[in-house]
């Protein structure tokens, strides 16, 4: 059946496309958080573990919430790995043997990545495509990634800042 929403088929398919990619790269951000939540080690595995755990369950969502815009404006929604893995431009360092600090830096960069081509991605939506829905759609989760990159910074200042005190006080001559 036709779709009919008031958008050309070359703006959807165009949109379409658009919102596979994204599709596969916030693939390749669930799968990186996956993949640090069963490997992260150290003194704060407890935390870190059920980080990640909160996290990965929140991209899920995101996942299936471009799928389902993707088919709402009437264009498939990739879901086959290979094809994920192919069209990913997103990639990050394995989990095992990482330190968990290095583990919140690639999260960050890779939520920090998804914001720059989100934000992209909305102005071409409505620039381009004139596709208010989407636009919107990107935006919203735009700043759900904001919000998540925000946090994960916010950490590792204060992971820095702790070992910098740390440095600071093994660096001051002894009082004995």
């Amino acid at each position: 059946m036709k779709t009919n929403i008031g958008l050309n088929d070359e703006a959807r398919l165009e949109v379409g496309s658009m919102l596979n990619l994204l599709l596969a790269d916030e693939y390749v951000l669930y799968v990186t958080t996956r993949d640090y939540h069963w490997n992260v080690t150290g003194p704060e595995f407890p935390s870190l573990h059920k980080q990640f755990e909160g996290q990965y369950e929140q991209i899920a969502q995101w996942i299936d919430d471009v799928a389902e815009r993707a088919r709402a404006i009437g264009a498939g929604a990739r879901g086959n790995l290979a094809d994920l893995v192919k069209a990913a431009r997103l990639s990050a360092d394995p989990g095992i043997d990482l330190p968990a600090e290095h583990m919140l830096s690639e999260l960050l960069a890779l939520h920090e990545e998804l914001i720059v081509q989100l934000r992209a991605d909305s102005e071409a939506c409505t620039e381009r495509f004139k596709d208010a829905g989407t636009a919107d759609f990107l935006t919203g989760l735009m700043e759900q990634h904001e919000k998540a990159a925000w946090m994960l910074r916010a950490q590792l200042e204060t992971e820095e800042e702790e070992a910098s005190q740390y440095q600071s006080l093994s660096t001051q001559p002894s009082k004995l």
